[in-house]
């Protein structure tokens, strides 16, 4: 249950798609001076060594974040893909690409002093360098528990303005009936609230069912409707498995966001997509 570690993954594909995402989403909370909170239900460690052995073994950086850092030394990005590289060089200062930031982190640096982060982390390991990077930040909540439990005690923040990220490694089977129940809690408790979902592309039955699980959920209880977008860079292995791409799905999105994915989708085909038939899809509700 807790063998899953991101260090592993750190900047590959689907942290493009899902953290590019993110900071479009933190950018538009930011528009407005009413502060935020942002509940992460799987934080992972918040930081992530590329040089280290876990990012090494894999390598999956490389066909990942490595590939837009290189492309911005040649020739523009569009803004959201550009922004999102921007928070990654922010956080390698010396300008190597030698450490990733996950979620926490990047959402740390977006954060203005009124706004929360609420983060939550099973894995022991995990949670204990999550918790050694946020101990001096009472801006900051750490908890080592179940953060689909948690959702009821975040929801709604005070100032109705917030996030919910769900990002669970999905190696069990559960989780995409958990991330449905969630979602639907979230709705019920705060239906004006941001909600998003990543998912694997995956060649199962419960990957493919789960944005329209989730479609089904924001048509009733979402006040401005739902946004999905998915990115496809690879075929599956001589054994017809492995892991084809990722979505993101968001209830009540940014109404800047479409237009912003719209441009960035096509870009993200052309840099991270490993085969020919590599592609992408945007929709977006009647009401979004």
């Amino acid at each position: 249950m807790l063998a899953y570690r991101h260090a592993f993954h750190a900047g590959n594909h689907a942290d493009v798609l899902k953290h590019a995402t993110l900071v479009a989403v933190l950018h538009h909370l930011n528009a407005k001076e009413k502060a935020w909170r942002l509940v992460d239900t799987h934080a992972g460690a918040g930081a992530y060594a590329l040089q280290g052995d876990p990012a090494q073994k894999l390598g999956e950086y490389r066909q990942g974040i490595a590939r837009l850092w290189q492309q911005t030394a040649l020739s523009g990005l569009p803004p959201l893909l550009a922004d999102y590289v921007e928070q990654v060089r922010l956080f390698n200062p010396d300008g190597e690409l030698t450490a990733y930031p996950g979620s926490p982190c990047i959402a740390k640096a977006l954060m203005r002093p009124q706004d929360q982060l609420r983060l939550y982390e099973l894995h022991p390991t995990d949670h204990g360098l999550l918790a050694a990077a946020f101990a001096d930040d009472r801006s900051v909540q750490v908890q080592q528990a179940d953060g689909f439990a948690g959702i009821r005690a975040q929801l709604p923040p005070p100032s109705r303005r917030g996030l919910l990220l769900m990002d669970p490694s999905y190696e069990l089977k559960t989780d995409y009936a958990a991330v449905v129940a969630a979602t639907e809690a979230a709705l019920t408790r705060f239906a004006e609230g941001t909600v998003m979902v990543w998912y694997p592309q995956l060649d199962l039955r419960e990957s493919a069912q789960l944005p329209v699980r989730l479609k089904a959920i924001a048509n009733t209880l979402a006040r401005k409707g739902w946004l999905h977008a998915r990115l496809t860079v690879a075929e599956p292995n001589e054994r017809g498995f492995g892991m084809l791409g990722s979505g993101v799905f968001l209830v009540n999105p940014p109404h800047t966001l479409r237009a912003q994915l719209r441009q960035a989708l096509p870009v993200l085909v052309r840099l991270l997509g490993q085969y020919a038939g590599a592609s992408q899809r945007l929709e977006l509700s009647a009401e979004g």
